[in-house]
């Protein structure tokens, strides 16, 4: 039994032997034409190794526009705040009890109009006092006059006298005595015209005194009515009545809102767009109010801190309903430039972090180009930067690269 299982394993080997080594016989063998069939579909070796031909690349789609350049009016756009035209804290020049009713805050007032009265305790005595004093010192005015032209006289007869006795003495008819004597009264006069000048320069010493004395009582009396310096509003009560006011207490904060000034600082790369008179429009953070004006101020000298340059636009305020201190976005007109409207969403970035977008050029190969933008509204935003016209893509810009060849769909706005 145990040859036979040898004899048929033998015969199994050399079958499966025969089916591998030589399987182009076996098929002839059992079957010429299928074989020649089978073996006819079987690829050459050399068609094999030929490589076919390459399929089309496949390039990416994307949107373009075409946009062209147009003139737009520049403008510096700043961020700023309103600001009164004129603010001040009016003060007490004097020390007295206040004796008007306050006026309350938000009260217009005129100018001179009087915001605090205080009492004038004994200040008229006192004016009356320095002029009765004035008074005197004028009457006293010419009685020195008088003196000092009787001191003139005497000095002149002194004189004569003198100029006699010194005549006669040379001639010996006068003893040397009477011409001591007329030297000696020559002398006396003099000393008695500057005793007479020196009394008439204190005479109007105490005029000149009394006079000030007198403008005093009256400029202290004055200060007993604090007015106010300009028409505008109470930004404060005024001062209580019975309040006792020292010199600089307050009496009340006064503000001038019409025209109102608009308040923002220039960067120092912008600062010469801005041009003194320059157009200005100004929209409020409350409400978004548009408001008109002119540049009527521009800084000289820089902020210490933040390099910028303070702008002024006065800006009419009639109503009264801008209030001092509201945020406002300024934009002053500048020289046109050329300018693009492209979609805000067809910007991006390069490698290398620039703000810019995708173009195509005739050959459907994309660049990038950088730009500035210039002005963001509704429709779109403007930027600089750009060719006359531009191929921009609009859509896709973010799946290609510079370099890349795209298939562009072109489509056609109008700006």
């Amino acid at each position: 039994m145990r040859f036979f299982s040898i004899l048929a394993a033998v015969a199994l080997t050399v079958i499966l032997a025969m089916s591998i080594l030589a399987r182009p016989q076996l098929a002839a063998l059992f079957g010429g034409s299928e074989a020649e069939a089978a073996v006819g579909k079987m690829p050459a070796p050399d068609e094999e190794s030929s490589t076919p031909e390459a399929a089309p690349e496949k390039r990416v789609k994307v949107l373009v526009r075409k946009v062209q350049g147009q003139e737009v009016d520049s403008a510096v756009i700043l961020r700023g705040e309103t600001e009164a035209a004129r603010q001040v804290d009016v003060r007490s020049e004097t020390s007295a009890i206040v004796t008007s009713e306050p006026l309350r805050k938000g009260t217009r007032v005129e100018a001179g109009d009087a915001m605090c009265v205080l009492d004038p305790g004994t200040r008229g005595a006192a004016l009356e006092e320095a002029r009765a004093r004035l008074s005197e010192a004028q009457s006293r005015l010419p009685e020195a006059e008088a003196r000092v032209e009787e001191a003139r006289a005497r000095l002149q007869e002194a004189e004569i006298n003198q100029n006699a006795a010194s005549r006669l003495g040379k001639d010996g008819f006068a003893s040397q005595t009477r011409v001591a004597g007329a030297d000696a009264a020559t002398a006396t006069a003099k000393a008695g015209v500057s005793s007479a000048t020196s009394g008439l320069s204190a005479a109007r010493s105490g005029i000149e005194s009394a006079t000030a004395a007198v403008a005093t009582a009256e400029k202290e009396i004055e200060r007993l009515v604090i007015s106010a310096p300009f028409s505008g509003l109470l930004e404060s009560d005024t001062a209580e009545l019975g309040s006792l006011l020292q010199p600089g207490a307050l009496c009340a904060t006064v503000i001038q809102l019409d025209p109102i000034k608009l308040i923002g600082f220039v960067p120092e790369t912008e600062v010469n767009r801005v041009k003194l008179g320059a157009q200005a429009a100004a929209r409020l953070a409350a409400g978004g109010r548009e408001v008109f004006g002119k540049v009527t101020f521009l800084s000289r000298s820089a902020d210490a801190q933040t390099r910028t340059f303070r702008a002024e636009i006065e800006v009419s305020n009639t109503d009264l309903s801008i209030r001092d201190g509201q945020t406002v976005e300024i934009v002053i007109a500048s020289a046109g430039v050329k300018a693009h409207l492209i979609p805000q969403s067809a910007l991006t970035l390069n490698d290398e972090g620039d703000l810019g977008v995708r173009l195509v050029d005739a050959e459907a190969v994309v660049a990038f180009a950088p730009v500035g933008i210039m002005r963001d509204t509704a429709s779109g935003v403007w930027v600089t930067g750009l060719p006359e016209t531009a191929d921009v893509i609009v859509v896709g810009q973010e799946y290609v690269t510079a370099g890349v060849t795209v298939a562009p769909t072109w489509e056609e706005v109008s700006q």
